[in-house]
């Protein structure tokens, strides 16, 4: 697609201020308490402080009322330049259904709160319910004006910083195991809540999460009672997008590091950039990318058409590439670099670590799959 001069002159002010706050490992160290955490208060602070955060969300909930091209731009610039704020993808995807379903008050609250640099999760894994949502447990049993939840959520992004946690519980057993599922959203400092952190080879990002007896106003329900599988199929595309945007920047991060690298490095006495077998191996990582970047912002572009309804294969395609395009980036400037790319002085080794989650959340890439195969009624 063309940007616009303004569209483009904002994805170079967010270039700019990622390499001036956070464009060095020491900077980085610094911001995630010397990479324990994937998430930085702080910069989400100085980010808010320009208006950045919720640049697609409407401006009467804190947002500057663009559209997911920028919101794109915004997710591919900071990934890119490494800003350590992975946990906001997670809370601007929370914020999909906020938007769509959640009252005013919530909205207000809970998306407002994300703008300003607040941390907000959601949680709809389970031990025994991973891509198959249907199958979730949770119980949240109505007692006079309030829900009671009791069980676990398991790989909860960002749980350990954000303010909410939108749960998706079982509040009825139906004819269909889609039916009697709820949205609430749950205060993570309420009584009866417990945080535990999962070991990952990453830095700190998921969590278990319990619920003992957990009692929350009903005005807490997200959306319409038992109707929470509905509201969760609404947005996908634009949780796809998000996922895609942000593994579009980390490919093209990949990519600059290992151009940057095999133009310097000597060996035979030439830069073994000019080797026609390293050569044609970045060709193709840079065609790969740029293709991808093609499918993030048509995507975008028709969301912001008002076609997002009708994008569920568009949307699955747009995660599905991008994630592992970025895996693949990742895994080859690595290769490309030798010992320099496993080593942790270069950084490749913290990129490829990063990368190879995402084809595994936000909808793994065998459901995405599965939804472009039968998209074409397969």
């Amino acid at each position: 697609m063309r940007f616009t001069d303004e569209q483009q002159a904002f994805a170079t002010a967010v270039r700019e201020f990622c390499a001036r706050e956070c464009g060095t490992p020491a900077q980085r160290d610094e911001l995630t308490d010397g990479g324990k955490l994937d998430t930085s208060r702080k910069l989400l602070e100085r980010l808010a402080g320009h208006g950045w955060l919720g640049v697609s969300v409407p401006e009467a909930y804190g947002g500057a009322g663009a559209g997911m091209v920028e919101e794109c731009l915004f997710l591919e610039e900071t990934a890119r330049g490494l800003a350590p704020i992975h946990a906001y993808g997670t809370g601007l995807t929370a914020a999909q259904t906020y938007l769509r379903h959640a009252t005013e008050e919530q909205k207000k609250e809970v998306v407002g709160g994300l703008c300003q640099g607040r941390i907000e999760a959601i949680a709809l894994s389970e031990p025994g319910a991973g891509s198959d949502l249907g199958s979730a447990r949770l119980k949240a049993v109505a007692d006079g004006g309030d829900y009671v939840l009791t069980g676990q959520k398991t790989w909860t992004t960002a749980a350990h910083l954000a303010d909410h946690v939108l749960v998706l519980t079982r509040t009825a057993t139906g004819a269909k195991k889609h039916d009697g599922l709820t949205l609430l959203v749950v205060p993570l400092d309420a009584a009866g809540v417990q945080v535990r952190p999962i070991e990952t080879m990453a830095a700190h990002t998921v969590n278990d999460l319990y619920f003992t007896d957990v009692r929350v106003p009903s005005a807490n329900v997200v959306g319409e009672v038992g109707q929470a599988w509905r509201h969760l199929m609404r947005g996908l595309s634009v949780e796809r997008l998000i996922i895609a945007a942000m593994s579009l920047g980390a490919a093209e991060r990949a990519l600059d590091d290992v151009v940057a690298y095999v133009t310097q490095r000597e060996q035979f006495g030439r830069t073994i950039g000019s080797f026609q077998a390293v050569r044609h191996r970045i060709a193709d990582l840079a065609t790969e990318i740029a293709c991808s970047r093609a499918l993030v912002y048509e995507v975008a572009e028709r969301i912001d058409a008002g076609e997002e309804d009708q994008l569920a294969r568009e949307g699955a395609m747009a995660k599905l590439k991008c994630t592992e395009v970025a895996k693949l980036a990742t895994l080859e400037a690595m290769q490309l670099m030798g010992g320099a790319g496993y080593a942790r002085e270069y950084g490749m080794e913290s990129q490829v670590r990063k990368a190879l989650a995402p084809p595994i959340y936000g909808g793994a890439n065998e459901i995405q799959r599965e939804i472009i195969g039968k998209s074409f009624g397969l």
